[in-house]
């Protein structure tokens, strides 16, 4: 057996054998290599593997534990418990399955069967799909069950007694069907482990010697559940950061990692503070940061690597802008022979990926975007799209057969059915077949859809889908956090409407659907390896880069405008972690901009640059803020002449499309006949391709 080369502070964290211990390490500080140094120390120490459980948070990090175990011992490793909490929780249900009323051959059920239970009982008791979302309730249950509350706690806080009644009524399906969810798997230990002495102190018993990764992230119930297993021995060693703590919307509580010397007062607490990831400017620039949160316990990064570049922020006029630079440096990069998987850009929400993604298209640079779907491939925008296409094409089948019960309108699978069969026998479009039912009223929707899209802009029209298709509604009156995601990437696409208009000064729905299937056909773009990577901050932790771009580092995006309409401090520090997650990633080169004004949800934001680029210290950091910024975001705002006037008849002449007449005028566009083979087209009044004659 042998332990792997380790620095000072590394070797005290592993030699520890007894009692508590706190590592605090710090962002690529080698924890891992703690963790399972550690693991061999205590097997060399006479510890039985058998005794000794490591727990971490996900199935991929339990396995390269175990594997890196093997690797150094062997397959002594196999014996020890290396596992996620859940798959640990299972185990003792399995082992213990009596005691709780359960048969031996209990189900597990997933988030699928949960949110099928309870809509039967929502069917079953009458309660409206409208007013009761059955996600949301889901995840009230599950939030209920992490924080350890009974039913009758749960009844305190939900003013909604029908919401109780369908826990009640969940958890008696559940009992009666020998099942268990996936949350069960930690409450129902810690309840056995209450209700009967004996076996918890079995358990402390096997486990005499218990590791646990990322304390940080852990809830209430993985802290009541660790804190009862190490209660007999408290031979319980955690190894997390607080400072990157930055899953409290999941029900983390990062207290539990600056409680803990309150809990084990005669824990040593040790402080990894050497990183072997990033370089010295980049570090400190974290530290700089970081150190404006108070909740938090004090230390310091630092790294016997290379001083490195200083940071580079480049402030600039909007985020066209901002996504060029990007693509230009990305195609410097490569062209300098660094590979594309060693490149990031990370931002702080799904909706600012879009433009990104188009510019990476424009300059033929493979990315992937890591932890969602493409903007263009997210289920509301493929909707969306087919609004479009079937008020440009009524006899577009595909189009039709998405949205036609999207959202719901009661459409039943039978009548698409029979609709189908005589749009056969008629050789007609589904569309023409349409002449009864909840399907007339869909069509007549369309219909109306139709009218009003001749005399509105690209724009005003999505506002126009949004609203009258109830899209809107129900995404808006929805409490899931996916679906104000859902609605933030529609409000987003108003601006690749809008950029469309203010690029081409037309508002012609067949030209703009034609332009959109260049960009959003993503056959080309699936995942592989060597692309850079476009990704959330919160999907980047645990992750490194060599070359990292932050972008969006403004106010009311990073940090997010609910941090700040929060009003709390420690929103803030959230964001603020967030932050120095993003900055710890990149390991030779950090890029961050920001955009005066940025198109984002549809609507023209203008944003201070963000708090957090003033708290680095400046001698890490080259700012270039150009100065004839405002005189280019005037010219901008200026290039549009929105109270220009126009009348029927009147004689116009178009940059692209030539001489034409007028013979249209409504509010944002005017309707104008160019001679063949242009034909009609809408374009934005006011434009500077339009020049009157």
């Amino acid at each position: 057996m042998q332990i792997q080369e380790l620095n000072k502070e590394q070797q005290k964290a592993v030699n520890h054998i007894d009692g508590p211990m706190l590592v605090l390490a710090g962002a690529g500080s080698g924890k891992t290599k703690v963790l399972t140094n550690r693991i061999v120390n205590l097997i060399e120490n006479g510890i039985s593997p058998y005794n000794i459980l490591a727990i971490t948070f996900t199935n991929k990090a339990a396995k390269e534990m175990k594997d890196r175990v093997v690797r150094l011992i062997g397959k002594e490793a196999y014996n020890i418990q290396i596992s996620t909490f859940h798959s640990l929780g299972l185990k003792i249900l399995k082992e213990n399955y009596s005691m709780l009323g359960y048969e031996k051959n209990f189900t597990i059920i997933d988030s699928d069967d949960v949110l099928t239970i309870i809509k039967k009982i929502l069917k079953d008791k009458n309660m409206s799909k409208d007013r009761y979302n059955p996600r949301e309730i889901k995840n009230k249950i599950s939030s209920a069950k992490n924080e350890m509350m009974s039913i009758d706690s749960f009844a305190k806080v939900e003013f909604d007694h029908k919401v109780v009644e369908v826990y009640k009524e969940y958890q008696q399906k559940l009992k009666n069907g020998n099942s268990v969810d996936f949350d069960d798997l930690l409450i129902l230990p810690i309840k056995l482990f209450r209700n009967y002495p004996r076996v918890l102190e079995e358990y402390q018993d096997r486990y005499k010697y218990i590791l646990i990764d990322e304390y940080q992230d852990t809830n209430e119930a993985q802290y009541t559940f660790s804190k009862l297993l190490s209660a007999k021995y408290r031979n319980i060693f955690v190894v997390g950061d607080n400072d990157q703590a930055i899953y409290a919307f999941r029900g983390a509580n990062y207290k539990n990692i600056l409680n803990f010397e309150k809990d084990y007062p005669e824990a040593k607490t040790i402080l990894l503070e050497e990183n072997y990831r990033s370089t010295k400017t980049i570090l400190n620039a974290a530290n700089s940061v970081i150190k404006n949160n108070h909740e938090r316990k004090d230390k310091n990064l630092w790294s016997n690597n290379a001083t490195g570049n200083k940071i580079k922020y480049k402030e600039v006029a909007n985020e066209k802008e901002e996504a060029s630079f990007v693509g230009t440096e990305i195609k410097r990069l490569l062209s300098e022979g660094i590979n594309e998987e060693d490149i990031a850009v990370l931002y702080r929400t799904n909706a600012q990926s879009r433009v990104i993604e188009e510019e990476m298209l424009k300059k033929n640079i493979k990315y992937r975007v890591v932890g969602s779907f493409y903007f263009y491939n997210r289920k509301e925008i493929k909707d969306l799209l087919c609004y479009l296409r079937l008020i440009n094409n009524h006899k577009d089948d595909v189009s039709l057969l998405r949205v036609i019960n999207t959202p719901r309108r009661g459409i039943g699978d039978k009548t698409i059915e029979t609709l189908t069969e005589e749009a056969t026998t008629r050789e007609l479009s589904l569309y023409e077949t349409i002449s009864k039912g909840k399907e007339l009223e869909f069509k007549n929707l369309i219909e109306d859809l139709t009218k009003a899209s001749e005399s509105l802009s690209l724009t005003e029209l999505i506002d126009e889908i949004l609203e009258k298709t109830g899209i809107k509604k129900e995404l808006s009156t929805s409490k899931l956090l996916e679906d104000e995601i859902r609605l933030e990437n529609l409000n987003e696409f108003k601006g690749v409407t809008k950029s469309y208009e203010e690029e081409y000064g037309t508002a012609s729905l067949g030209d703009f659907l034609d332009e959109i299937s260049l960009v959003s056909d993503m056959s080309e773009h699936q995942d592989s390896s060597n692309r850079v990577s476009l990704m959330t901050v919160h999907s980047v932790k645990g992750l490194e880069f060599d070359y990292v771009f932050i972008v969006g580092m403004e106010e009311g995006i990073f940090p997010h405008y609910n941090a700040i309409n929060d009003g709390s401090n420690s929103a803030i520090e959230e964001e603020r972690r967030l932050c120095y997650v993003a900055i710890t990633r990149a390991k030779k080169e950090l890029y961050i901009t920001s955009a005066d004004t940025r198109m984002l949800f549809g609507n023209p934001m203008r944003n201070q640059p963000s708090r957090f680029i003033d708290e680095i210290d400046k001698e890490y950091i080259d700012k270039e803020r150009p100065k004839k910024l405002e005189k280019i975001i005037t010219k901008v705002r200026k290039t549009v002449d929105k109270n220009a006037t126009y009348e029927v008849g009147e004689h116009i002449s178009h940059t692209e499309f030539g001489e034409g007449i007028v013979i249209s005028v409504d509010k944002s566009i005017i309707t104008v006949a160019f001679p063949h083979p242009i034909g009609i087209r809408k374009l934005m009044k006011g434009h500077p391709n339009i020049t009157k004659l």
